[in-house]
């Protein structure tokens, strides 16, 4: 049965609650188009996101592990998929707009450099005389200038609730600044899904990747209360933690997560008696998050983390070789620009030496920055 965007319309109109984001009332966008008969304005923005040149490097950009370590670990792009699916799961509970969900996890981390969190504060730092470097405006800047793919106007041309989605993305090593999208409000509920999703899959994909690598090891997790928890749901008795016991264990730790979330939500939604998006925005604190037992546990395994494994020697050799790396390249193609491709020369008058060279840089994989930086620093180990 074919069905047009007036009835994907109305379809909303019947299943999302009051303080979910109805795509027929969004505010448009900055470009006038005439909207896609069998989409919603906010599927097209999903779709669109999906399609860029920097959705599709997020393949080879770190979460934890650089690319080459493995593939099995985790990538930027994993990430992304696993934060989507999840906070897709969570909208729906709640009766927030799935699409626009979707469309901000999709593209929350966009504007990532190559190297995780090692190359953002690399690049934080070189540009903090010229305007400075955040993976959040990153983002920002390539969904509204920086992907060519229409005639007619830079970037993709986004609804205002996805981009303000975008430039609310916060976490605990993620501060918005929102300047342009009513900083005065809070993100609107498909936003805050879209951090608490961001939140929970890192939290849970890298406490697997960490007992993949060896890195972390059971015993090392015998005080942390949630590891108890999946080890009793496991009826695990080690040593060995097996493949099959581990992807149980991670998925136990999901769901138990979601659930919370959603339940905890759902209670301070009725408290709050918000019944519309402005409301809820106006709200003194954020609606979505774990309860305050979770929020505890999840905060000692968190710890945990960035003790054993965000702090590990492997992890933090390979975040000074990218600190290096990232350096020497923006030193190198600042100080004599010739050496920068001739499209992205093209690009300096318009936007300055240095975030030239700082779009250019954030753009590259981690593979593509390793063999820039042979090409350039080390031209003996590489022509």
């Amino acid at each position: 049965m074919l069905r047009t965007r007036q009835e994907l319309e109305d379809f909303e109109d019947k299943m999302l609650a009051p303080y979910g984001l109805h795509s027929k009332a969004s505010k448009g966008r900055i470009h006038p188009e005439e909207e896609p008969e069998y989409r919603t304005a906010f599927q097209r923005d999903r779709d669109r996101i999906l399609h860029t040149t920097a959705f599709r490097r997020l393949e080879y950009k770190t979460q934890v592990f650089i690319n080459y370590e493995g593939d099995y670990y985790r990538t930027r792009l994993t990430h992304t998929l696993e934060v989507t699916q999840i906070g897709r799961s969570i909208a729906r509970a709640l009766g927030a707009n799935e699409d626009l969900t979707e469309a901000i996890c999709l593209a929350h981390d966009l504007g990532h450099p190559p190297f995780g969190h090692s190359g953002e504060v690399a690049l934080a730092r070189l540009m903090k005389d010229f305007g400075g470097f955040d993976h959040n405006k990153q983002s920002l800047r390539i969904v509204t200038k920086l992907e060519q793919r229409y005639p007619d106007f830079p970037g993709l041309n986004l609804t205002w609730e996805v981009c303000e989605g975008i430039v609310k993305h916060e976490s605990e090593y993620d501060i918005s600044d929102a300047a342009d999208y009513n900083p005065d409000l809070r993100g609107h509920l498909e936003a805050q899904i879209a951090n608490i999703a961001d939140e929970l899959a890192y939290t849970a994909h890298d406490l697997d990747d960490g007992l993949r690598s060896g890195m972390i090891t059971p015993p090392m997790l015998e005080d942390i209360s949630l590891w108890g928890i999946l080890v009793e749901r496991a009826a695990w008795r080690g040593p060995t933690l097996d493949d099959l016991t581990r992807h149980r264990m991670i998925r136990a730790l999901i769901g138990m997560e979601v659930s919370d979330v959603v339940h905890s939500t759902d209670q301070r939604l009725r408290e709050s008696g918000v019944r519309s998006v402005e409301e809820l925005q106006r709200l003194s604190y954020n609606v979505i998050g774990f309860s305050e037992e979770m929020h505890r546990r999840n905060r000692q395994l968190k710890d945990f983390l960035y003790a054993n494994l965000y702090r590990h020697y492997r992890v933090v050799r390979m975040a000074v070789k990218a600190e290096r790396i990232i350096g020497d390249l923006f030193r190198s193609c600042t100080q004599e620009p010739a050496v920068l491709p001739r499209h992205v020369q093209a690009l300096i008058n318009g936007r300055s030496l240095e975030r030239t060279v700082c779009d250019y840089i954030a753009g590259m994989t981690d593979r593509y920055a390793i063999e820039e930086y042979q090409k350039l620093i080390e031209p003996l180990t590489k022509p």
